[in-house]
Order: structure tokens, then C-alpha cells, then sequence
């Protein structure tokens, strides 16, 4: 099946968990919170959301195995694998707080090859395919045409469970909040990068992150004609914990400053 119709039948797929996760939102009984770690939670509807999805994805896809932040399913593919979050910024869904998406990546070896980031507050289905760019609710999407960091609007995620880089995090912001346009903190990693990705933000950089949590988003920026990487300017972000996304013009002054600050010396 081509990676435009995996897409495609993917959108379909996270409209029917969005549509239950919708529900619970509007209705928020018996949401069954647990605590994973400190500051890390699940809830009965991240589960089921993501029971939803795999079911779904195994129709479109059946010989692809299942990466899931909720461990629902631990199939192992040959070739293929979904990397799935359903609810991309769970602690803002239990307080009833946006954005928090769903974010789905088809892996392909190594390469990430379709992705879609569905958020929820502004109800905003974005999607990818490899090669055939980045698109938000049926229009094409570019990353931003900033050419400085000075100018940049910022983006950031706070850490809450691995605080061996707080020094360097803290100098991170204090430089970026003297020496850019501004910095934000939505709460949803998926949601910063599909906005880095339509030109809303015009950087992003996050560490303790996981594969669930970037995967439709790494595709989403290269193919809006953005850039990529770990802290250290390695490429294959995807399972380093860390990440720097920008649009192109800026992204070497982007990487030079963080990489300058926050990897360790």
C-alpha cells in the first residue's frame, strides 16, 4: 500500500479513538488515574485509546508490529512498527487542559515514513508521508521563514522525570528568553513540533523525551522543509531522548546555541 494511503487510512483510524477520547474529555468520571513516576501518570482512557488505535492500525497494516507508550501491545514487526501515544500530554488531559493530542508514526526500518498528530483543542488533524509533504486539515503546511534565532519564537518542554541537565536547562532558558522572541511551554511535544512544523513556532528543543512522543513529528518538519536533529546535530533524533527542530534558515544558529549549552561538558 502506498505511504499517501497508509496515511490516509491512519487519519481515519485516530478519528475513532479521538472520538472516545472526545467523550472522556466532555465526561470526565472515572478517569482511573495511576502514577508511572514522579509527575508521570496514565489514565484509564490512555489505555483504551490506545487499544483503539492498535486495533485499527492492525487492519491497515497487518505485518507491522506496535511501539506503545501504554505497552497495550507488544507485537514485533519485521519491517514495520507503529510508534503510538494516544494522549500526547496526559497530565493537561486530567486537568482538563489543552493541547493534548494523539500521535501516531509508522516506522519502517528505521525511518519514520507516515505520521499523524491530531490535536484536540483546536481539532487539528495534521499528517505526513514520506515524500509527500506535510499537511494540516487538507492544506499544505511550511515551516516558518525566520532567519534568526533573535527573531524566533521559541519552543520548549520542562523536564519531569530526568533532571540530570536542570543547570544546563536553566542557562537554556535564560539565554533564549534574553535572546529570541520568545519562549513557550504547551505541555505536548507532539503538538510543538506539528507547530514548528505549520510556522506557528519557529523552534523546538526538548531532552527526557520518548520515540511515541516525536516520531510523527520528525517526519512532519523534514517534510514541511524543516530540519532535525539530537542535541549533538546527530540526524536519527529518533531514539536519542533529545530533540532540536527549526525551519532551515535558522536551524544552525539554533543548534550551535543548544549544543553549546545543554550537552554536557
Amino acid at each position: 500500500m502506498p505511504y499517501k494511503d497508509i496515511c490516509f487510512a491512519t487519519v481515519e483510524v485516530v478519528r475513532k479513538a479521538a472520538a472516545y477520547i472526545r467523550d472522556r474529555h466532555l465526561n470526565r468520571r472515572n478517569l482511573n488515574i495511576k502514577a508511572k513516576g514522579r509527575q508521570n501518570f496514565v489514565t484509564k482512557v490512555d489505555t483504551e485509546a490506545e487499544q483503539i488505535l492498535v486495533k485499527g492500525l492492525s487492519k491497515v497494516l497487518p505485518e507491522a508490529g506496535f511501539i506503545t507508550e501504554e505497552g497495550t501491545n507488544k507485537k514485533k514487526g519485521e519491517t514495520y512498527h507503529w510508534i503510538i501515544d494516544p494522549v500526547d500530554g496526559t497530565t493537561n488531559f486530567i486537568h482538563g487542559v489543552f493541547p493534548f493530542a494523539i500521535s501516531v508514526g509508522l516506522l519502517k526500518q528505521d525511518e519514520v515514513v507516515a505520521g499523524v498528530i491530531y490535536e484536540f483543542g483546536l481539532d487539528e488533524y495534521f499528517y505526513t508521508w514520506k515524500g509527500g509533504g506535510a499537511w494540516l486539515n487538507c492544506d499544505p503546511i511550511r515551516v516558518s521563514a525566520v532567519p534568526r534565532v533573535k527573531d524566533a519564537l521559541i519552543a520548549t518542554g520542562f523536564p519531569y522525570t530526568d533532571f540530570s541537565y536542570m543547570e544546563q536547562f536553566m542557562e537554556s532558558l535564560d539565554h533564549f528568553m534574553r535572546h529570541s522572541n520568545g519562549l513557550r511551554r504547551l505541555g505536548s511535544a507532539a503538538t510543538d513540533i506539528a507547530y514548528v512544523a505549520c510556522g506557528r513556532y519557529d523552534a523546538f528543543y526538548e531532552y527526557g523525551l520518548n520515540p511515541w512522543d516525536i516520531a510523527a513529528g520528525i517526519l512532519m518538519v523534514e517534510e514541511a522543509g524543516g530540519r532535525v536533529s539530537d542535541f549533538r546535530g546527530n540526524a536519527d533524533a529518533l531514539h536519542r531522548g533529545q530533540i532540536i527542530c527549526s525551519n532551515g534558515l535558522i536551524f544552525d544558529e539554533f543548534l550551535d546555541t543548544v549544543r553549546k549549552i545543554m550537552v554536557h561538558r
